[in-house]
Order: C-alpha cells, then sequence, then structure tokens
C-alpha cells in the first residue's frame, strides 16, 4: 500500500532564492544530499522539482509537475502549501511546470525497478503521495523564513511572532508585515534544514471540505482544456490511421479533398494521413472525399480469438514467481476442499471524454506545442526521433478532459508534430470520436487463472494465482525494468495480497498481443488484479457457505482495513432485506 509515509525514506532538500524581490522557495527529492547555497540567484538546475514563489505584492505561485485531469490536483496541491504558509487557499494560484524531469521529476514509485530514475509524469494515484511532504516543507521552510525576516526588522524574539493569513504578527506591539514585504529579506536568511510540520490536529485547511478551486469553470464553460487551444491563425487537421496496426494508405483521392471548401493541404506520412483546412467541418468533409483505402499490412490476420486462446494456454504454465511464501504442498494435503476459478478480462479503451488532440507551430529551429498530457517530459524525448533538441520545444501544459493513462502515451503529440512539419503556421491536429478509439492504447486482455485450498472451517489455507497478459513497465520504461520477468504493474494488489494468507504463490506469464497496441489504464494492475482477487475471494466465501463480509474481515488483520470494510458495510445497509431480484455484494 502506497502512503505518504513512505516517502521519509527519502530525503528532502529545500533552496531559496532571491528573484526580483521575490522570495523563491524549491524543494527536490534527492537520492544523496546536497549542499544548495541558498541566495544569489535561481536555484541550481537539477535540484528541484517544484518551486513556491512570493512576490512583492504578496502574491504567492506555485509551480507543479502534477496535472489537473479532473482529480482534483490544481486544489490538493496548493492545499499543502497553504497550510504550512498560514494563508488562505484563494491566495495560492498554481503554473504548470514546463517539462524537464531533472527538476521537476520524482521516482516513479518507491517498488520500481532499477532503471527508472525518475519521471515528470501524473499518474497511479501518486500526486499526493509524492507532493505531500515536500511540498508541505517548502510550505513550513516560506513561513518560517518569513517569521525570521521580521523579527530582525522588529528586532524582536522569533517567539513573539506568528504567521497568519498571508501575514506576520507581533501582538505585543500590534505590529504586522504582509508577506509580499518580506519576501526579499527573508530570501536572504538561511533555509531551515528541517522546518517543523504542523500536526494533524492544527490543520486548518487538509481535511476540510474545500470546494474545487476549478469547478466554477468547468461548470460556466470556460475552463481551458487541450481541444481549446486556438493560437492565432491556426488551421485544423483531422487525421485517419489504418484500421490496423501496422498498416499504409494505400490510395486517396487528394484531388477530391483539396476541392473542398476551406480544405487547404492533404498530408500524406504513409501510416498516417491528415486533411488540414480553415475549420472542423472543412476537415471533415475533406476526410470523406479523400476516401483513404488501406494496405493491412503484417498485422492483418490477428484475430482476437487466437489472442485469448495464447493467453489461456500461458495461463498454464509456471511463469515467473512475484510472491511466495509458505509450505503451499504440505497445506494443500491437510485441506478438505479446492476450489478453481479462470477470470477473463478483455482488451478496455479509455473513451475520454476528450477526444486525442495536439496543436503543434512547427517554425525552423523550434516547436511549440499546446496539449493537456499526463507525461510532458515523455513527449519532449519523444520528439527527439523528428530531430529536435529539448531546448528547442516549447510545451504548454493545458487542462485534460479525462486522462486515465491514455495521455500517459504521447504517441498523438508525435504525429502531431509530424503533421505539422509539412504545415505552415500552427495546426489543431484532432482525433475523430472513431478515431480516438478504434486507436486508442487499450488496457491488456487479461487471462487469471486461481486456485484455493480450503480448511474445515472453510479458510483458505493455500492460494495460487496465475496472471497472463501484456507487460506494460517493459513496453513503457524498458525491458530493462523487467527483473526476474515479473512485471511489477501486471501483479500488483495481487503478489501484496490485502490478506495476510500463510501460504501463497503468485506467478506472470508474459504475453504481449500481436497486433493490439496497449497501455495504461486507470493503473491497470490494481483495477484488473482487485477484480479476479475478489471474485474468487466471493467463490470461496460461497464454497465455505459463508457471508463474504464476514468471511474477508475474518481474514483481514489490518484494523484500518477492517474499519474501512465495516464502514462500507454498514453504509451499503449489508444484511437488510432486498426487493425480489436484486443483489448486493463486496469487494
Amino acid at each position: 500500500m502506497r502512503t505518504p509515509a513512505a516517502l521519509t525514506r527519502r530525503q528532502f532538500v529545500l533552496t531559496a532564492a532571491a528573484v526580483g524581490g521575490a522570495l523563491v522557495l524549491g524543494v527536490a527529492l534527492q537520492r544523496r544530499r546536497q549542499r544548495l547555497t541558498p541566495g544569489g540567484g535561481a536555484p541550481a538546475r537539477g535540484a528541484l522539482n517544484a518551486y513556491v514563489r512570493i512576490e512583492p505584492n504578496g502574491r504567492i505561485t506555485l509551480v507543479i509537475p502534477k496535472v489537473e485531469m479532473g482529480q482534483g490536483t490544481y486544489t490538493s496541491l496548493p492545499m499543502l502549501i497553504a497550510e504550512e504558509l498560514e494563508v488562505d487557499l484563494d491566495a495560492v494560484t498554481v503554473e504548470a511546470a514546463p517539462p524537464d524531469p531533472a527538476v521537476y521529476g520524482f521516482a516513479v514509485d518507491p517498488a520500481a525497478p532499477e532503471g527508472i530514475e525518475r519521471d515528470q509524469s501524473t499518474g497511479t494515484s501518486l500526486s499526493i503521495i509524492q507532493c505531500w511532504t515536500p511540498l508541505r516543507q517548502a510550505g513550513a521552510a516560506a513561513r518560517l523564513m518569513l517569521i525570521q525576516a521580521a523579527a530582525k526588522r522588529w528586532r524582536v524574539p522569533i517567539n513573539t511572532c506568528q504567521a497568519q493569513r498571508g501575514e506576520v504578527l507581533h501582538a505585543a506591539s500590534g505590529r504586522r508585515l504582509g508577506y509580499g514585504a518580506l519576501a526579499a529579506a527573508a530570501a536572504a536568511l538561511p533555509v531551515p534544514a528541517a522546518p517543523p510540520l504542523k500536526a494533524a490536529k492544527d490543520f486548518r485547511l487538509i481535511g476540510r471540505a474545500t470546494p474545487r478551486r476549478d469547478a466554477p469553470q468547468k461548470v460556466d464553460g470556460s475552463a481551458v482544456f487541450g481541444i481549446d487551444a486556438r493560437p492565432p491563425n491556426s488551421k485544423v487537421a483531422l487525421i485517419a490511421l489504418s484500421p490496423v496496426e501496422g498498416g499504409t494508405i494505400g490510395g486517396l483521392a487528394a484531388d477530391a479533398a483539396v476541392a473542398v471548401r476551406g480544405v487547404r493541404q492533404v498530408v500524406n506520412e504513409g501510416d498516417v494521413i491528415a486533411v488540414v483546412a480553415d475549420d472542423t467541418w472543412a476537415a471533415m468533409q475533406g476526410m470523406k472525399a479523400l476516401a483513404p483505402r488501406w494496405n493491412d499490412g503484417a498485422n492483418a490476420a490477428v484475430q482476437q480469438a487466437a489472442i485469448v486462446a495464447e493467453l489461456e494456454a500461458a495461463a498454464q504454465e509456471a511463469g515467473a514467481v512475484a510472491a511466495s511464501k509458505g509450505k503451499l504442498e504440505e497445506a494443500a494435503a491437510r485441506a478438505t476442499t479446492h476450489v478453481d476459478a479462470v477470470y477473463h478480462q478483455p482488451f478496455l479503451a479509455h473513451a475520454t471524454l476528450e477526444p486525442m488532440n495536439c496543436t503543434v507551430d512547427w517554425r525552423e529551429g523550434e516547436c511549440e506545442i499546446w496539449v493537456g498530457t499526463q507525461a510532458c517530459d515523455r513527449a519532449v524525448a519523444k520528439l527527439a526521433a523528428l530531430g529536435l533538441k529539448p531546448e528547442q520545444i516549447r510545451l504548454h501544459s493545458y487542462l485534460i478532459g479525462g486522462g486515465f493513462g491514455r495521455r500517459l502515451e504521447v504517441d498523438g503529440i508525435v504525429l502531431a508534430a509530424r503533421i505539422a512539419r509539412h504545415v505552415q503556421g500552427p495546426v489543431r491536429v484532432l482525433w475523430s470520436r472513431e478515431q480516438d478509439i478504434q486507436h486508442d492504447r487499450y488496457r491488456p486482455y487479461y487471462v487469471d487463472r486461481l486456485s484455493a485450498s480450503l480448511d474445515a472451517r472453510g479458510m483458505p489455507v493455500t492460494w495460487r494465482h496465475t496472471i497472463a497478459g501484456a507487460g506494460l513497465w517493459a513496453l513503457y520504461y524498458g525491458e530493462g525494468t523487467v527483473k526476474n520477468g515479473v512485471d511489477l504493474d501486471a501483479v500488483t494488489s495481487a503478489a501484496d495480497l490485502a490478506y495476510p494468507l500463510e501460504n501463497m504463490e503468485v506467478r506472470f506469464v508474459r504475453r504481449d498481443p500481436a497486433g493490439v497496441p496497449t497501455g495504461w489504464w486507470r493503473g491497470v494492475g490494481p483495477t484488473r488484479s482487485v477484480f479476479a482477487v475478489e471474485s474468487f475471494m466471493d467463490e470461496l466465501a460461497a464454497a465455505a457457505q459463508q457471508d463474504p463480509v464476514r468471511y474477508r474481515r475474518a481474514l483481514l488483520k489490518d484494523p484500518r482495513m477492517r474499519a474501512v470494510l465495516d464502514l462500507a458495510a454498514d453504509r451499503a445497509g449489508w444484511g437488510m432485506g432486498l426487493p425480489a431480484g436484486s443483489g448486493r455484494g463486496v469487494s
């Protein structure tokens, strides 16, 4: 289980600098302790992953590497700073960080394999976990430095001053100064090595019901998403890809397309075509007139039935051991009942409310991009294949209208840049809803085979789980990140069972589906592992003729998990009567 406390093993470094009379605080997640000198210019490159900026006018800005895609990042992360800094949440604004993982990146996951140092992605529910301590430390350090600056100016003991709602107060004399007036002086002070953080009982913002900062704009339609980006004089490009992965264009009616009013040009990149027009409607009509024909290529014969059959066979193999403990054979020999089950989980598209899109202005020697992405740093890295260096790319991060892992993939950004190379001026590259779903990066198909042996009381004394499916860690981060043949994502929430069984084994058999592009989908591992585990737990409870809630409760040892289960059962009215034809389940 991931918790904020897991980050205490890392070393946090804070640095301050006076920039234009402002107090700038950075927080860094370091693998080795470094000495950083406060003041004298901007913080050193490569040491920071987030900034707090307090300007002379009192404005407080938080620059963060986490994007807002409906999960509340632009409310929760400023709240961490505001809590420790003693300011109202409305006093903090947010700026999206530019792509630079050396500065704004975090370790991917405390449990990640070696070889994955850090990235600047937003996903896997890690935003609060990664930022909980460093952003609070930055706020606490800023608060302490501002108090020190005020005490020095007033020539009073530090402990006679306190911070409150953007000001430092000296109660004995009634004097007060706003943070902006103290920012420059505070930046000249040493940065506290370990600023004390508030106790939970003293929280004023954290843990309180707080309106989402982005909600009003999303309700009234003024929120700006990637698809809303409209640089001056921009054109629209509608794309089409082969319905078969790896296919290429076989023919098209380019003359008919450009004859459509408003169509400016047709771009043919071999594996993708685009109709560039003055507006979306013209591009749509131009695509109809283009009438592309495709050569299906090497994957023409790929069928889902064959993929499923291969996975079913793979689930029978021994595979690589992801987790193992106890003496399964001895325990199974003493059991009275054996239960087996197989679960199939299909390919799933993301179907985000905002279809894939990216706006690009490709100019000589530089490229400017407007997009909502979960992995801006990955986009910059992948654009190197087009001859672009990081310093030649300027990427503007926008609100995301649904990520779910789809926008951790940057295929749409690279594709848009390829098209933009042929277009004069900025071009808004749009995917139709049909193209978006047909060319998604699907959650992989998995087959889970589980078996358990039960004792006379019906409780599991052995647990075996074999998972057959794609290895997303290797596909996304590279083969070098996979150790001993086990894909970390595929076995998450299976190898680390919530139920502490004495005799258990989890194995993984990797099978990447040919001809089907796959990717992250709502964390992938937990979304599918929990389904298999909890469905099987229901089957065990049924075999034992026990209530599924009480059955789970007997297996859980963690008091917090038991409390959650108890609360859920109580709120759901577990045990109460139901109308005919209705049911109630637990997972």
